[in-house]
């Protein structure tokens, strides 16, 4: 049965999927043979949702991310983005993605690092799209326009490269554990600005996350990978009030929900 996301946000009401995937299989040749990342994943995700992905390592978190971005091609199963093929969405510049890793170019300024995608390959931002300074304001970073990365925290190059990633006006947004390497209180910090973030823009955002607590934290469902081969094992929903702040985790829900999603990995 596809799993489906209840939609919160008025912002993003547009009645469409922004993505669906159909028994979606992704199997990779090696030297040792071919080893099956993904098996038989159905789900499905309305615009506007805030989906985490939570599993063990070697599950096909990131793989998933990578189909969704038109980077792998699914061995088996479609997939489809906004209603089409996500080469489709990709072109069309529908899709965002933040790495773990800023990746800010160094010779480079705050500013012109956010608006380096509507340089590349003759880019331009779809309607409705905020400015570079917009979305600077948003991410909490107004006044650091002309700071180059060397002169930046690794929580502000990583609010440079969630604006950069929101510079073209996506549909989708597409996050592989960007605060992952980050202190625990840099972390907690952009947790909270980043469900502001999508709040404000209504932009539908799948993040991937190995911590069971940032997955509880930021989703409306938390999607739990089983490993070898990566497959559905559950999909949590996550019934915390809006809007959320740290302090709710130390509440019997958070820590209710939090257990339950613990038991579950144990158990893949």
């Amino acid at each position: 049965m596809t799993a489906a996301l209840s939609r919160q946000q008025p912002a993003a009401a547009d009645g469409r999927e922004a993505v669906r995937c159909e028994r979606v299989t992704v199997r990779f040749t090696t030297e040792r043979g071919t080893v099956t990342a993904l098996e038989n994943i159905d789900l499905a995700i309305p615009a506007g949702a805030f989906l985490t992905l939570l599993g063990p390592s070697g599950c096909g978190k990131s793989t998933l991310l990578r189909v969704m971005a038109d980077l792998i091609d699914p061995t088996g199963g479609t997939i489809s983005v906004m209603g089409d093929v996500p080469a489709k969405a990709r072109l069309n510049r529908e899709i965002g993605f933040v790495f773990q890793d800023a990746a800010l170019l160094p010779w480079r300024n705050v500013l012109d690092n956010v608006t380096l995608p509507l340089e590349v390959g003759g880019g331009k931002a779809l309607p409705g799209a905020r400015s570079a300074q917009e979305l600077l304001s948003l991410v909490g970073l107004a006044g650091w326009e002309t700071a180059y990365p060397h002169e930046l925290s690794g929580g502000m190059r990583q609010r440079v490269a969630i604006a950069r990633a929101l510079i073209s006006g996506p549909r989708l947004l597409l996050m592989d554990e960007p605060f992952g390497a980050l202190d625990e209180i840099t972390r907690d910090r952009l947790n909270e600005e980043l469900l502001e973030v999508w709040q404000s823009t209504g932009t539908t955002i799948v993040f991937v996350t190995h911590s069971i607590y940032e997955a509880a934290f930021l989703g409306q469902k938390v999607l739990l990978l089983a490993a070898r081969p990566g497959r559905v094992r559950e999909l949590v929903p996550v019934t915390l009030p809006t809007p959320r702040r740290l302090a709710m985790r130390e509440t019997p829900e958070f820590v209710a929900l939090a257990g339950h999603l613990r038991r579950v990995l144990e158990s893949c």
